[in-house]
C-alpha cells in the first residue's frame, strides 16, 4: 500500500519523506488555508515546493465547479510538474473533466467520493485515483471501511486500473484496516502514520535491552 500524507505543511512532508516511506502528497484548499497559503501565485509556488521534497504524486485540487473552469485550472496545475495529479470533485462536470484529462494524459484524483456508484463512474471516466472519505462516513455512523471494501470488489470484478486512495484517515487503525481490505493508497496526517511505529512492548523491550547492556559494561 502506498503512503500519502494529507497536508500542505512542508515540515510534516519533509519528516515523512525523511522516514523513507512516503509515496506522495494530497492537499486541498482547507489545508492550504491552514498553512496561511492564499492567492493563486502563492498556492502554485507551494505546489512546486512540495514537488521538490517528494518524488511521488502530488494531488492539487481545482476550485472551479464548472467543466470549463476545471479544465483551465487543471491544465495550469499539470504544467507545474509531472508529479501533479489534478484533484477534481465527484460531480457531473467533475466526471466530464476526469474523462477529458484521462484522454489527454493528465493524472486525476476524483475526490469527495461517498458511494460505490460514484467510484464506478470515476473509474469509467479513467480516474488515476478515487478518494473515498472513510472518516467522514464514520462521523455520521456509516461504515467507511465497508465502502472501501465494496469499491475493491467492483474494481477487481472489472479489472479497473483506478487506484483506491483511502482518504479522511483519522487514526492508525484506519490505515491498518485499509491495508487489510486492499486499499491501494492511504492518505492521512503525519500523526496517523507515525502512530504505526508505536507499541508499548517495543518501548519496554528496548529499555530492558539498554539496561542489560549498561549492567554488562559496569
Amino acid at each position: 500500500m502506498k503512503f500519502f500524507i494529507d497536508t500542505a505543511n512542508l515540515a510534516d512532508i519533509k519528516e515523512a519523506q525523511d522516514l523513507g516511506i512516503l509515496d506522495g502528497v494530497t492537499t486541498n484548499p482547507s489545508l492550504m488555508a491552514k498553512e496561511g497559503i492564499t492567492g493563486e501565485k502563492n498556492i502554485l509556488k507551494h505546489y512546486k515546493d512540495i514537488c521538490k521534497i517528494v518524488e511521488g504524486d502530488v494531488s492539487a485540487e481545482v476550485i472551479s465547479t464548472d467543466f470549463d473552469g476545471m479544465i483551465k485550472e487543471g491544465k495550469a496545475l499539470a504544467k507545474l510538474n509531472d508529479q501533479i495529479v489534478v484533484k477534481i470533485p465527484m460531480t457531473k462536470d467533475g466526471v466530464k473533466a476526469c474523462k477529458y484529462f484521462s484522454e489527454n494524459g493528465i493524472k486525476t484524483n476524483v475526490t469527495l467520493v461517498f458511494s460505490v456508484g460514484q467510484a464506478l463512474l470515476a473509474a469509467k471516466a479513467g480516474a488515476t485515483y478515487v478518494s473515498p472519505f472513510l472518516g467522514r462516513l464514520d462521523d455520521i455512523s456509516t461504515d467507511g471501511l465497508n465502502l472501501i471494501e465494496e469499491i475493491r470488489l467492483v474494481y477487481d470484478n472489472y479489472l479497473y486500473d483506478t487506484q483506491i486512495l483511502a482518504a479522511s484517515i483519522r487514526h492508525t487503525m484506519h490505515i491498518v484496516n485499509c491495508a487489510k481490505i486492499g486499499a491501494d493508497v492511504m492518505t492521512g496526517p503525519l500523526s496517523s502514520i507515525m502512530g504505526l511505529l508505536k507499541h508499548p512492548l517495543t518501548d519496554i523491550g528496548l529499555a530492558q535491552f539498554l539496561a542489560d547492556h549498561a549492567k554488562g559494561n559496569q
